[in-house]
């Protein structure tokens, strides 16, 4: 069973944006938050906005809320500008890490409060909690109290709790941070199939970019108060846009300046992906369509599925190579790890990688910061 469907809002469209944002800006005193920020989120997408603590991100979700007054800018939500409307006044509803549900009540009265403030009838309340508690997998559950659920159903709750007001929106400011990796992992796919099965918008706010790539339709990285970048998880990844974004969403080589001249014959700046490096012999040829270094193997850290080697090139700069841990072989210790990998510490070793997996930067790691 999924979510009944709403009837048609006024003045509501499928052409336009579930929310658009424009010129959006908030100040904190001689603090800028947010900075003129434009964005556009699709109707049905799932989308993430990802960045460090500080970075903006959650203001963003806040303003759109109606929870902080911006300073400048709009808001719109399917259209309508709703800027100077109040938090209960928007097709919006939040999911926060802390769950927020009643401790006091059994889990059909927390799905049923916000149908019980707006004064929908009982027999209706208890068709739309049984149907949002079934979308959110948890049917069975509903006289049971908080206590008596795990971290992870908590949050379920506090899901099925939003998505019985059929929202436009879906606001979820890190709803999984309080959970542990394990189930962390098991509630981002639950989480994206959830989406899939109600259809609405889910703005969702990370600083994990695990989370933001799992999940995403597209994700906007979020740098003091501005998007570094906005694209599909296979895009940010694979070309980031700049030094930070490169930084931030996985681990990256950067090669720049005389470096980036000695390997590459040209200034740069690039990145290239740990994954995308051979690690090799030092006599070993060149391929056409190659670039390549020579080094000192520094540290070797098995993380199970992958093995990481740090090497210092001669150039003057650390490399990350990634291999993935396709055969378990004794290392010299006994271990189960690559014992190939971990015999090479402190040996010389050649670096590789394919030209066309340099991806050119818009600036350095310092004018990014800067800027």
């Amino acid at each position: 069973m999924t979510l009944a469907p709403e009837a048609p809002r006024p003045g509501a469209g499928t052409a336009g944006p579930a929310i658009s944002l424009r010129g959006l800006t908030k100040r904190y005193g001689a603090v800028t938050a947010v900075e003129s920020l434009d964005l556009d989120v699709a109707e049905g997408e799932f989308f993430s906005m990802l960045g460090p603590s500080g970075s903006g991100k959650t203001t963003v979700l806040r303003l759109v809320a109606g929870f902080e007054e911006a300073t400048e800018g709009t808001v719109l939500l399917g259209g309508q500008d709703v800027t100077a409307a109040p938090p209960y006044a928007r097709e919006v509803n939040t999911v926060f890490q802390d769950y927020a549900i009643f401790p006091h009540l059994d889990v059909q009265a927390n799905v049923e409060y916000g149908l019980r403030v707006k004064k929908v009838p009982r027999a209706e309340r208890r068709r739309r909690a049984a149907e949002a508690l079934e979308t959110v997998r948890l049917d069975g559950y509903a006289s049971r109290k908080p206590h008596e659920l795990s971290g992870g159903q908590r949050q379920r709750v506090a899901l099925a709790r939003a998505l019985v007001n059929r929202p436009r929106v879906l606001l979820l400011d890190e709803p999984l941070g309080a959970l542990d990796l394990q189930l962390r992992r098991e509630m981002q796919v639950e989480l994206k199939q959830i989406q899939r099965d109600v259809g609405i918008t889910f703005v969702f706010v990370t600083h994990d970019q695990e989370e933001a790539l799992t999940m995403s339709d597209r994700i906007a990285v979020f740098n003091q108060g501005r998007i570094e970048q906005l694209a599909t998880p296979h895009e940010l990844y694979e070309r980031p846009a700049s030094a930070f974004v490169a930084g931030f969403v996985g681990t990256s080589n950067l090669l720049e300046g005389d470096v980036a001249r000695t390997l590459v014959g040209e200034s740069g700046p690039f990145v290239v992906r740990p994954e995308k490096v051979r690690l090799g012999e030092p006599a070993e040829g060149l391929e056409p369509g190659w670039c390549a270094g020579e080094g000192t193997v520094l540290e070797v850290v098995y993380l199970g599925a992958t093995t990481h080697t740090v090497v210092r090139l001669d150039a003057g700069v650390r490399m990350t190579v990634a291999d993935h841990n396709d055969e378990t072989v004794a290392a010299p210790s006994g271990d189960p790890a690559n014992g190939a990998a971990h015999a090479r510490r402190d040996q010389r070793v050649r670096l590789s990688w394919r030209r066309d997996h340099l991806v050119p930067l818009a600036g350095t790691a310092h004018e990014e910061e800067s800027r």
